[in-house]
């Protein structure tokens, strides 16, 4: 991906969106053409010249220090994930050749699977791209729609986009649309050079009106902590938080889903355990993704 292009368009899209009004900016007349904030403007509430803030917005980033990123994130107003997207962009922008060789994360080590195998709620870990690399029982059995897919490792962002079946499974599917492009893009700004991204990216770009819409937005988030509406082709409707917590050094993410106790999707939980216990079959036809096999009854 082109460092310049991506670093103009996020900085001009954040500059369209705050008006002058947000930003304490007197206005004059009435025949301001500008969307947004001017150039000048921002350049005034960070505290650099406007030759120097052209320079920016242009895409060049090399040598710029962290007070003026600072300073400018407060002038654009970015949130917290905005901000470590601006951050993200200015490393990018100054790595070596080595660094730029970085790419996601492609196995999950055995104690992770451990971990996996014990907790009891559904839970499956992504790498960044979103390809699904391992599960548990439920978590396997929550997203068996993804698993419909040829292409492996099963990833959820080509679920979303190119299944039109993804629009029965995901109740809220605009905000889960959403937030895939929002995480892909603060990735892509992460790990510019990662080829496979790259190529995940372009095929989506080419094969989804939406995807594209979206992805030109330049919109970034964080997805920590949340809840998730699904619709399963068992068990019905399950209203479910989410935990998202990464594994160091892996860029990797383990997620898990819980309901409340005692409510219908807790219920529908329980029934989706009984139903995964008969998905051996099944799972043996993903030999990729790791779902423990049922265990042996206990003897009498």
């Amino acid at each position: 991906m082109d460092s310049r292009s991506e670093i103009k368009e996020f900085l001009a899209s954040r500059r369209a969106r705050v008006t002058p009004q947000q930003a304490a900016i007197a206005v004059y007349g009435r025949n301001r053409r500008v969307k947004g904030l001017r150039r000048e403007e921002v350049a005034l509430l960070a505290g650099v010249s406007v030759d120097y803030y052209v320079r920016l917005e242009r895409g060049n980033l090399r040598g710029v220090s962290e007070q003026v990123l600072d300073a400018l994130a407060r002038a654009l107003q970015l949130d917290e994930a905005e901000q470590a997207h601006l951050f993200d962009l200015a490393r990018a922008a100054n790595a070596s050749p080595a660094v730029r060789r970085r790419t996601g994360g492609q196995r999950v080590r055995p104690s992770v699977q451990r971990i996996l195998d014990v907790v009891g709620a559904p839970a499956w870990v992504r790498n960044a791209r979103h390809d699904l690399m391992a599960a548990n029982r439920l978590g396997y059995a929550l997203y068996s729609e993804l698993l419909t897919d040829p292409i492996s490792p099963p990833n959820t962002a080509r679920y979303v986009f190119l299944n039109p079946r993804s629009k029965q499974f995901f109740v809220d599917w605009e905000r889960a649309a959403d937030d895939i492009v929002a995480m892909l893009r603060s990735e892509a700004g992460r790990n510019p050079y990662d080829k496979a991204l790259s190529d995940l990216i372009g095929e989506l770009s080419t094969r989804s009106e939406t995807f594209r819409t979206r992805w030109a937005a330049h919109d970034v988030r964080f997805h920590r902590t949340g809840r998730k509406k699904l619709r399963h082709r068992v068990v019905g409707d399950l209203d479910l938080s989410f935990e998202a917590m990464e594994l160091p050094g892996e860029d990797l993410t383990m997620l898990v889903y819980t309901a409340e106790p005692g409510s219908p999707s807790q219920q529908a939980l329980d029934l989706l355990a009984s139903w995964a216990a008969t998905l051996d079959r099944e799972r043996r036809d993903h030999q990729d993704i790791h779902v423990p096999a049922p265990a042996e009854p206990a003897e009498r």
